[in-house]
């Protein structure tokens, strides 16, 4: 267990580190060749161009002027907060602004809960001698333990205090949640309703639909929308398995790149041809002249590609059961995106289409039917993930409780006793080795996700955060409570009877606290400040610079530093809500530890969604409803953990007033849930008829149809050659002729009233059949 001596070293080792990665910070940001890394934002956007430099070639790439560096070390703060929040809108996206809303939330809720905690908790608990006179003698506590519930004698009254202060935090927390929900919800209508015209505004995705022995899955879905939206049905794009055709023209663009590279190289020096190998990473096989293989296979590669186009769009298997459908007006699609639009309820199933850079094509070639039995595999997957991470967090937990080690491995006493080496073992490694196993759990868990079949990077994300905090809760939180407490209280169970056992853990699992207290200071603290480095893109960006930057695409392509992560990163926030809001009443001594990280994680990711991270996608903040409800679930953790506590304590009297805590918690999740949850699931009709009647008197002859007609269209279709553009504007119009449908065959549509696209009356395959007189 953590002493005071180890978590105050584990607090030096991190406030040390936080005060190294800012020192460096502007020192790294002043120099010239590292302003595509730390302003890469600003050049992604156009708006901000290479420093320019006078004087010494050595100035091309370090700073000489010494000044900047104090400048910009007690600047970047201040500049972080300048920009107003609208503009912070417009500047990074609804998604990035509303994501610093996280961070905010945690210091509007612990604020308020440290201060109170620390004046009406702390001296209750501190002025107690329970840990010094309990008959369990052989159970371990430190002197940070003493401001914990634990210090509290058995069947005090002062655990009334406990109760009426967790009723504040309950209530507090719930205000704070509400006005936020509110604030968010009606930012996001704000957004929706001033936002520019998009493609997915109009247009939903269609999935199942059924098959048909006459008509094509392109002819049945026109002939299904003229029908049933006569009035606002405008055009539609069904989905293709274009996987293949797609690591083709990858494939292509990457060997364009490397010809472009030579053929700048040779330029340069033309008075030598360049020579490559044809075998592995060009270290063995044939030596050919380089120009001349790199054309002939772009020339292979492109009759490929042909090839696999033409077998795309003959080949009715790679027609999937499914479409965008652009419909003439906002409130047409509402209308078929929020409704159940066949007689049964699996099939034409509608839903609003992600933005087109949202979409994840890959997924899309995934059937329907097979979503439930991914998603399945997928469950027993991640429950055994879970499970047998146990170990390995069992095996931190280990760390943490080296004067238990020292029993078991007796040759470890003499390095265990010194002082410095004991406090730094117990109160750093546990920490970061626990930080460095879950590195690797974003991209398992993304993948998990991808194999399921979501169809836009968002819900990818939201799925793997949703997975993210379920392992967090499980092996991060109850793992090292439950497993850690019965560990250090191994001894006792032993030698105690039966029904000592409750009281052991009740006094065990506040001490867990001073774990947590390190976890937060070493991963929290230390890992928010190496944020501000960006030490992953700064390294990966100039390693690309050196080896594999050719031209100035490839150039904008290596200083992409991508979005925020939120797939890792919220289920990180949703962790620190956790132990805050379940140690407040408990142990009062984590909080401070807790409201550092929110007012650190706030001015860090503040500057870095302004000037680093780039949106790769826009949801308008559709992720609100999971974080709204990921702390509910804290909150009925903490009390139901509470009730178990004070029922160890012997509070039989208190104990009682918790069982409304779960209800009272529930209803208000349940009120917000109706009250806001549909401005982020669905579009209010009435906005759309205002959005709709507002751009027809803006705009009266608007051509909707050129506009959505190729949003949707797969990207290697819109382009597979970047030095051919001509080529692909005539294949893209090509395959739109192809997707024109033709006259049905099927009688049951010999009478549709609605005319076809390619003819000006009904349908005319059928003759008309005339009763004779």
């Amino acid at each position: 267990m953590a002493t005071l001596s180890d978590i105050g070293l584990a607090g030096a080792v991190s406030i040390l580190s936080v005060l190294v990665f800012f020192v460096a910070f502007p020192i790294l940001r002043a120099q010239p060749f590292n302003d595509r890394v730390y302003f890469s934002k600003w050049y992604l956007k156009g708006l901000r161009s290479s420093p320019a430099h006078s004087g010494a070639f050595v100035r091309k790439f370090v700073n000489l002027d010494f000044r900047s560096y104090i400048i910009a070390s007690l600047n970047w703060m201040p500049e972080a907060f300048k920009m107003p929040e609208q503009e912070l809108i417009d500047h990074a996206g609804l998604d990035s602004a509303v994501y610093l809303r996280i961070y905010l939330m945690g210091l509007k809720i612990f604020v308020p809960l440290t201060f109170l905690a620390w004046t009406i908790l702390v001296p209750i608990n501190w002025t107690n001698s329970t840990l010094e006179l309990a008959k369990l003698q052989n159970v371990t506590s430190s002197y940070i333990d003493k401001l914990s519930l634990s210090n509290v004698p058995l069947g005090s009254n002062r655990f009334w205090a406990h109760i009426i202060m967790a009723y504040v935090f309950t209530f507090w927390t719930c205000y704070v949640l509400r006005k936020e929900y509110e604030m968010v919800a009606s930012i996001r209508l704000q957004f929706l309703a001033s936002e520019q015209r998009r493609a997915d505004q109009f247009s939903v995705l269609v999935r199942n639909v059924p098959p048909d022995p006459d008509e094509s899955v392109s002819e049945l879905v026109e002939h299904f929308f003229l029908v049933n939206h006569p009035d606002h049905y405008l055009t539609h794009q069904v989905v293709y398995n274009a996987n293949k055709l797609a690591q083709l023209v990858n494939k292509k663009k990457k060997m364009q790149n490397w010809l472009l590279y030579y053929q700048l190289k040779y330029e340069r020096h033309n008075s030598k041809r360049p020579f490559t190998k044809t075998g592995f990473l060009a270290l063995c096989g044939n030596k050919v002249d380089t120009l001349d293989y790199y054309n002939l296979e772009i020339e292979k590669l492109s009759k490929e590609i042909d090839a696999e186009r033409e077998r795309v769009a003959a080949d009715p298997k790679s027609i999937m059961p499914a479409a965008f459908v652009s419909f003439k007006t906002r409130w047409g699609a509402a209308v078929c995106a929020q409704t159940q639009q066949s007689r049964n309820p699996t099939l034409w199933l509608t839903d609003w289409a992600p933005e087109p850079r949202d979409v994840y094509w890959q997924n899309l070639a995934i059937p329907y039917v097979s979503l439930t039995i991914r998603r399945l595999i997928m469950a027993v997957a991640f429950f055994f993930l879970t499970f047998f991470s146990m170990i390995p967090i069992a095996f931190v937990q280990s760390l943490a409780n080296i004067d238990e080690i020292e029993k078991v491995a007796p040759f470890l006493k003499p390095i265990t006793k010194i002082g410095f080496v004991k406090s730094f073992i117990q109160g750093c490694p546990p920490g970061i080795v626990l930080k460095l196993f879950l590195v690797v759990l974003p991209t398992i868990l993304m993948i998990m996700s991808k194999f399921e079949g979501f169809i836009s990077l968002s819900s990818l994300e939201r799925r793997s955060a949703t997975r993210h905090y379920l392992f967090n809760l499980v092996n991060v939180f109850l793992g090292n409570v439950i497993a850690g407490s019965a560990f250090q209280q191994l001894n006792s169970f032993i030698h105690h009877p039966a029904s000592d056992i409750p009281k052991t853990i009740g006094v065990a699992i506040p001490q867990k606290a001073t774990f947590f207290i390190t976890y937060v200071m070493v991963g929290g603290w230390g890992g928010t400040a190496a944020e501000i480095l960006t030490l992953k893109h700064l390294i990966i960006y100039h390693l690309k610079n050196c080896f594999l930057v050719k031209t100035d695409k490839d150039r904008e392509e290596a200083m992409d530093p991508g979005s925020i992560g939120f797939n890792a990163g919220e289920p990180q926030i949703q962790f620190y809500f956790l132990l805050g809001l379940v140690y407040a009443p408990v142990t009062p001594a984590l909080l401070p530890f807790i409201l550092v990280f929110f007012g650190l994680a706030y001015i860090v990711f503040h500057h870095q969604i302004i000037n680093v991270y780039n949106q790769e996608y826009e949801s308008a903040a559709a992720f609100w409803p999971d974080v709204h409800l990921r702390v509910i679930v804290a909150l009925l953790i903490s009390q139901l953990l509470l009730s178990g506590l004070l029922a160890t304590k012997q509070a039989a009297i208190p104990t009682p007033f918790l069982i409304a805590f779960p209800v009272l918690t529930i209803y208000f999740h349940r009120f917000c849930k109706g009250r806001y949850e549909p401005a982020f699931t669905r579009y209010p009709l009435q906005e759309a008829m205002m959005k709709d009647t507002l751009e027809r008197a803006r705009e009266p002859n608007l051509n909707l149809k050129s506009f959505l007609q190729n949003a949707y269209l797969h990207p290697v279709f819109k382009s597979a050659n970047d030095d051919d553009d001509e080529d692909d504007d005539d294949f893209g119009e090509k395959w739109e002729n192809e997707s024109v449908l033709v006259p049905t065959k099927r009688s049951s549509r010999r009478n549709t009233p609605l005319p076809s696209r390619i003819s000006a009356t009904s349908s005319p395959s059928l003759p008309e059949v005339h009763e004779d007189s």
